[in-house]
């Protein structure tokens, strides 16, 4: 995807991190309402630009990964206090566990089951006993509507992007829709530019979800915490169970 490489220098341009505050809240707020124990560090797979970690920084250690070595790098000018790490959600294997496991937008680039399947088992192996994991996809299959979207920012520097979004789903019986992205991008005493970027996203039903994440060994839990975006996105959250020897117990 072109945006997250050629393109990365303009992506705070095109989803801006204040767009991320209330949701970064939320997340914090599910986080508190279902986790074991402590609640302190968090790993984040497919943190992009840092947009949300910008805002979960101030509550968690955050830990970020991303298979684009451009996004990390502009992740860091905005978190530069946060671990950067690059590497694939379907393989990446640190050696340590966290209290909180983040999986935003980006797992919607898992396009087959098997992908999806191996990012989830990602999440699970990196949390700790009681530990929580938030999943939050664009949409599921039943969710997903044919639509077009627009926006941008401009920036300090004399920049600006506005941008076009059409989602389209040439085949609804598989496990992927389109994504067509023009941006219009202007900078000082520079022609204007049109740049168009294209790729495949996952879509999955509900059930599908509930059984790879139950597959991966985490059970799914209710927050009970009202979600901002109820409708716009679908979350799902999931703890790993603690161990017989701390049932009954929880971490300090």
């Amino acid at each position: 995807m072109r945006l997250y490489s050629e393109l990365a220098p303009w992506f705070h341009l095109l989803t801006h991190p204040s767009d991320y505050v209330e949701e970064a809240e939320h997340i914090v707020r599910v986080v508190e309402a279902t986790v074991e124990g402590r609640a302190e560090m968090l790993l984040e797979l497919g943190s992009g630009g840092g947009n949300n970690a910008s805002h979960l920084k101030r509550r968690f250690t955050c830990t970020l990964t991303d298979l684009s070595p451009q996004m990390l790098d502009l992740s860091r000018t905005l978190n530069p206090e946060c671990e950067h790490i690059q590497g694939d959600m379907r393989t990446l294997r640190l050696g340590s566990v966290f209290d909180a496991v983040l999986v935003h937008d980006a797992v919607m680039y898992m396009t087959t089951e098997t992908d999806l399947s191996a990012a989830i088992v990602t999440a699970a192996t990196h949390l700790r006993p009681g530990g929580v994991s938030i999943i939050t996809p664009d949409a599921t299959r039943e969710q997903f509507t044919p639509t077009t979207s627009h926006g941008g920012h401009d920036g300090e520097d004399g920049r600006s992007l506005r941008y076009l979004q059409w989602l389209t789903d040439p085949t609804p019986s598989d496990t992927t829709y389109d994504a067509d992205i023009v941006m219009v991008l202007r900078e000082p005493d520079t022609p204007l530019r049109v740049e168009h970027d294209h790729v495949v996203r996952g879509l999955f039903s509900v059930s599908t979800w509930h059984r790879l994440i139950e597959e991966a060994g985490l059970q799914l839990v209710d927050p009970g915490v009202r979600d901002p975006f109820a409708g716009e996105h679908a979350v799902f959250v999931a703890r790993k169970p603690l161990t017989p020897s701390e049932q009954g117990s929880t971490l300090p």
